[in-house]
């Protein structure tokens, strides 16, 4: 018997051993005859899965593996209509048992990487069924019409879309596809943020709600809690906290959007970006020691990220800014990438540094160093608007507290940018 086939068993006893870990910890609290599959169950399953594949494979039948699967699928009704007898008729831990099966197949045919990964799914979506169910009521229907549309308009309209440029330089940075693949990138990251926030309370604290918030949008976190610093002023520390946290999220947030797009570019980036998240991380430690017993209500409203008239917008501004940042090289050099990087971050962080990215990207096009000091300019004029912000709209406490932040976050991003 080979190493190879051993490992292959191993790996379908070790998903079935997961997945049945994870239910059996769920009727922990039961008595164990309503549980209908537990560890041993399941690790049976995905050895069952891998041995009928085997089977298949030696017999030269896929009657091998399918008299397995409707074997066990005869039992799983079986379980299924005796559990339903006692009220119980839900039929996740059934479905999770043939995903087991099949999981096991996958190994035995050199699918360890896709088996396992099934596997984790499938114990997240088991663990997690308290905080599903949480988030699903608070969706709005408006939520979930807009989910459906940017579906619909990914999976359709994505797959179709020209993946060449529209013509020559300047022209030739305008890729349909994959400005399109860009807005549900970004889309992707905010709903993430909006979703967690969606399932997230109070109590869970300020920074939890700042790194959200700036997942979600900074901008929102910080026109919120400034806001609200006027009506209870004696909050503005933690305020401003949660307001600096949302910052230190928005340099991770382009740190990960660079790695996805363009990982060469992470060597000039990564830099300015840590130093700067980390100088306001390391001020956001001095604000909470200083801020005493102060606690607060740190609901923050946020719309649905993929509501279309947004993510095409987005997708518009991107273009745009790809296309200025072209011609601005072609014409003006670096100065001119410098110049309208800054102009495009007192709008959109996000656009300009997908667009660095994708223009660093290009054979013979921008070069990184040039690329990373734009993005870092970007970054931190879009931190200058959030800091506009709570001086026009904020407390005097919260401008105490916020300023000496930014100051300290700009001069820390710029100098490691342009001296480093």
């Amino acid at each position: 018997m080979s190493t190879e086939l051993l490992y292959r068993f191993g790996t379908a006893a070790a998903i079935g051993l997961l997945v049945g870990l994870q239910r059996e910890f769920a009727y922990v609290d039961q008595e164990e005859s309503t549980l209908a599959a537990g560890v041993r169950t399941f690790a049976l399953l995905g050895l069952t899965g891998c041995t009928g594949a085997l089977l298949a494979d030696e017999l030269g039948s896929p009657w091998g593996l399918v008299a397995p699967i409707f074997l066990v699928g005869a039992l799983v009704v079986v379980a299924y209509l005796i559990t339903a007898k006692r009220g119980d008729v839900g039929m996740t831990t059934e479905i999770a048992a043939i995903v087991t099966l099949l999981a096991g197949a996958l190994c035995y045919f050199d699918r360890e990487e896709l088996a396992v990964a099934l596997g984790v799914v499938v114990t997240l979506l088991l663990s997690f069924k308290l905080e599903i169910h949480q988030f699903t009521r608070r969706l709005t229907r408006e939520d979930i019409i807009a989910i459906v549309k940017f579906g619909v308009i990914t999976a359709i309209v994505l797959p179709v879309l020209p993946r060449t440029g529209l013509g020559e330089p300047p022209f030739d940075v305008l890729n349909p596809h994959r400005i399109w693949l860009m807005v549900v990138l970004i889309s992707g990251l905010s709903f993430l943020g909006y979703v967690v926030m969606k399932l997230m309370e109070s109590e869970h604290g300020i920074a939890l709600t700042g790194f959200l918030g700036g997942l979600a949008s900074s901008t929102a976190v910080t026109l919120t809690f400034s806001q609200r610093s006027q009506h209870e002023s004696g909050l503005s520390r933690i305020f401003g906290i949660a307001v600096l946290i949302a910052w230190v999220t928005m340099f991770v947030r382009v740190v990960v959007e660079v790695a996805v797009v363009n990982r060469i570019l992470l060597d000039s980036l990564w830099i300015p970006m840590f130093l700067a998240a980390l100088s306001g991380a390391l001020y956001c430690v001095f604000l909470a020691r200083s801020k005493g017993g102060e606690h607060a209500d740190h609901n923050v409203d946020f719309s649905n990220p993929f509501e279309l008239g947004p993510a095409i917008r987005f997708g518009a501004l991107y273009g745009l800014i790809l296309l200025v940042s072209r011609i601005a090289q072609i014409h003006f050099g670096h100065e001119g990438i410098y110049i309208s990087s800054v102009i495009a971050g007192f709008t959109d962080v996000d656009a300009i540094t997908l667009s660095m990215a994708e223009l660093s990207l290009r054979e013979g096009g921008l070069d990184p160093a040039v690329a990373s000091r734009a993005i870092t300019l970007a970054a931190m004029a879009n931190t200058g608007v959030k800091a506009g912000i709570v001086l026009v709209t904020g407390s005097p406490e919260i401008k105490r507290a916020v300023v000496p932040g930014f100051l300290l976050i700009l001069s820390t991003g710029l100098g490691a940018a342009f001296l480093i």
